[in-house]
């Protein structure tokens, strides 16, 4: 069984989608806090205060539009921010949202 989830690949990628998956402040706090770190994250070390099952389904709206990719390392799922892929397909949106931090 493939614990790795599955991922859009960038010709997938879909502005609205992305865009509905950045409205949500939690969602966007995952996003800055990535960027911010500039390294992978495992689920349960983002300052969230959201559940954690609630926290699950934030993660998975991210990973469908492309914004993050996870994998698993041990037992933790990590989380890596597709900066370069969205800058490809969307140049300037990752840094509008990220220069309000």
């Amino acid at each position: 069984m493939e614990r790795t989830p599955s991922h859009p690949e960038v010709s997938e990628f879909d502005l609205q989608k992305v865009l509905e998956a950045l409205v949500d402040p939690v969602r966007r706090s995952i996003v800055t806090q990535l960027d911010a770190a500039g390294a992978d994250i495992a689920c349960g070390a983002f300052d969230l205060s959201v559940s954690k099952s609630t926290a699950t389904h934030h993660f998975k709206v991210l990973r469908e539009a492309g914004l993050i990719r996870q994998h698993y390392a041990g037992t933790s799922r990590m989380n890596t921010l597709r900066r370069a892929e969205m800058d490809e397909v969307f140049p300037g949106l990752l840094d509008a949202l990220t220069a309000t931090r």
